[in-house]
């Protein structure tokens, strides 16, 4: 689960985090109110979205007037903001952070994420902050440093001093720095977080370090500890179709593409995928129906994946163990009663592969009811080859 930066600010501020003075808006009005509230010279106008790289999409203003707050508050407030992270359809902007300006002399990068091969929680840090770090660690990764944190021990003092030191934190701010360092770890710990990632941490004029943007992820599995944290969820930043799997016990995830796949499994759907990728094919979906494969689940699964007509294509791989493929070819079937209207066809074509557990009972379905545009596969080699080639023929006919 992710929250926004001013929520985010918040919850750093309660471990002692310095970040600076600012309030949320939601109107126009309430964002000259908010400015008018810090009582400062300059403060800073700032989309809130769950995307990074806003500064460069023109999502980030700074004001030195009640007029020019409400001027860019005016101009920012419903505007679909693109950048790097969002894709080409973008983010509207419904809220937004009035805060102070600070006066920054140096940018850095902080961030502390989980590494599942080490089973430890990782510091990295950089001296290049305020940019794009996937282009530090492309073209300069000698420029990014790390520290493994021991779950028993914690982020060790040592640990803490050796970081500033190796992304040159300046000598009056060592100690500022580790504070804030040990701070942000008692942080992702308390609150069960995934990620907490610091873009820029900067040192002011007069030697300060301060949180200038901070995002913080969190562990989903971990939510029914933090109530607190999950009534901050903002789901009209979430897509429609991820939220409706959830809800419906579907592990689903947006590629982007237009070849929908349906499997059973994170690794049969994470070969799924690539195998698409090998065929030309550009995967819609992640979607994992796990270990349930009741009729009607299947069902809801289709739904979700034909909704707003971004599938072209379908590609069900199943090897069944404790899924049973009966019970997959049922809930095609059902799925196409569902969302056609003869209850004999499908938008878009489905390509079939089913292995495993009652395997010939599910094709012997499929044989037995024939629902147009549905095409059974033996491999997955050849049904994702299969679905790729479909889709494209269908491509070229609009």
């Amino acid at each position: 689960m992710n929250i926004h930066e001013y929520q985010a600010k918040q919850l750093l501020r309660e471990y002692g985090v310095n970040v600076p003075n600012g309030l949320p808006a939601l109107s126009v009005s309430e964002a000259v109110t908010s400015a008018e509230k810090l009582d400062v010279p300059v403060v800073v106008v700032k989309a809130q979205i769950h995307a990074g790289g806003r500064g460069k999409a023109g999502g980030v203003k700074i004001a030195k007037t009640p007029v020019e707050v409400a001027s860019f508050a005016q101009e920012l407030l419903g505007k679909t903001l693109v950048t790097h992270q969002t894709g080409p359809e973008g983010k509207v902007i419904e809220r937004l952070l009035i805060e102070e300006a600070s006066k920054i002399k140096k940018e850095y990068y902080l961030s502390f994420i989980v590494d599942r091969q080490t089973a430890n929680i990782v510091m990295m840090g950089s001296e290049e902050g305020g940019v794009d770090i996937e282009n530090v660690a492309a073209e300069t990764p000698e420029k990014i440093f790390m520290e493994y944190i021991d779950p028993v021990t914690g982020l060790a003092a040592f640990q803490a001093t050796r970081m500033a030191y190796a992304i040159n934190i300046p000598e009056p701010a060592i100690r500022r720095a580790v504070t804030i360092m040990q701070k942000l770890y008692s942080a992702f710990i308390a609150k069960d977080c995934s990620q907490i990632e610091i873009n820029p941490l900067v040192l002011t004029e007069d030697d300060k370090m301060v949180v200038l943007d901070a995002k913080i992820n969190f562990d989903d599995s971990a939510l029914y500890r933090h109530p607190e944290i999950a009534v901050l969820r903002d789901e009209s930043e979430e897509d429609p179709k991820e939220r409706k799997a959830a809800a419906s016990g579907l592990n689903y995830v947006n590629l982007g593409g237009d070849v929908a796949c349906m499997v059973n499994g994170a690794g049969l759907a994470m070969a799924t995928v690539d195998m698409l990728k090998f065929y030309g094919g550009e995967p819609a979906n992640f979607l994992d129906v796990g270990g349930d494969s009741e009729p009607e689940k299947i069902a809801k699964a289709f739904k979700i994946m034909l909704s707003g007509g971004q599938a072209k294509g379908i590609f069900v791989n199943i090897f069944g163990g404790i899924n049973r493929c009966d019970n997959i070819a049922k809930g095609i079937v059902e799925a196409a009663h569902i969302v056609s209207k003869d209850g004999h066809s499908l938008p878009v074509p489905v390509v079939v592969r089913l292995e495993g557990s009652m395997v010939e009972e599910g094709r012997e379905i499929l044989r037995n009811t024939p629902i147009a545009n549905v095409f059974t596969c033996p491999t997955m080699e050849k049904g994702a080859e299969q679905i790729v080639r479909l889709v494209a023929e269908a491509r070229e006919k609009e």
